[in-house]
Formats: C-alpha cells, sequence, structure tokens
C-alpha cells in the first residue's frame, strides 16, 4: 500500500508549512486525486487518520477532491472531460488524445492556525 508512504510524505509537507509560517497546527489539508493517478482514496484517508496523531495534522479535517480524466483531441482541438475510462473525444471519437489531468494527485491547499 503506497497510500502510507504518501501520507508520510503529506505530513512532512505539511510540518514543513507550518514551520514556514510560524503555524501551530494545520487545520484543513485539501487532496486532489486523479482517477488514474493510482492512489486508492479510501486508503489514503486511513493512512491519514492513523498517521496524523501527534503531529501540526492531529486535529486536520482532510478533503479529497476526486479529478475526472480531462483530454485535449489533437484532432478537433477540443477539451473534455471524461465521464468514463473511454479514451477517445467525446466530440468526434478520435483516439488522437492528450491526457492533461487525472493522473497525479496534488496538495491543494492548506489552513493553518
Amino acid at each position: 500500500m503506497h497510500e502510507y508512504s504518501i501520507v508520510q510524505s503529506l505530513l512532512e509537507s505539511c510540518e514543513e508549512h507550518a514551520k514556514q509560517n510560524d503555524a501551530q497546527e494545520v487545520t484543513k489539508v485539501v487532496v486532489k486525486i486523479g482517477v488514474l493517478s493510482g492512489v486508492e482514496p479510501d486508503l489514503l484517508q486511513t493512512a491519514f487518520d492513523t498517521f496524523k496523531e501527534k503531529t501540526v495534522c492531529n486535529n486536520a479535517q482532510f478533503i479529497i477532491n476526486h479529478q475526472k480524466v480531462v483530454i485535449d483531441c489533437l484532432d478537433c482541438d477540443t477539451t473534455s472531460t471524461l465521464e468514463k475510462n473511454d479514451f477517445c473525444c467525446p466530440k468526434c471519437q478520435s483516439v488522437k488524445i492528450k491526457v492533461i489531468d487525472g493522473e497525479d494527485m496534488y496538495l491543494m491547499s492548506l489552513e493553518l492556525d
């Protein structure tokens, strides 16, 4: 389960941001997880709840935003959000596409106190 190592890194980042901003604690952590990222949101939530104890995130709310796959069609120059993992342009059905979002996990924001 790589979610545990992801949370360890996330908590280290939170500690660093809190220290840089002279904050005593992190009250909210917001992440964005792409559906193609390979990160399981439920496992990430469990890992965060487990490892946040006795850190600056001890009382932090953990918000996960799910990111669908966003593509650019190289044939009709349309940007689309895919509702299912059908990797073709919904407008022209071309398979000449470039995935521009939905593959990664990002720390979007922190609220510090």
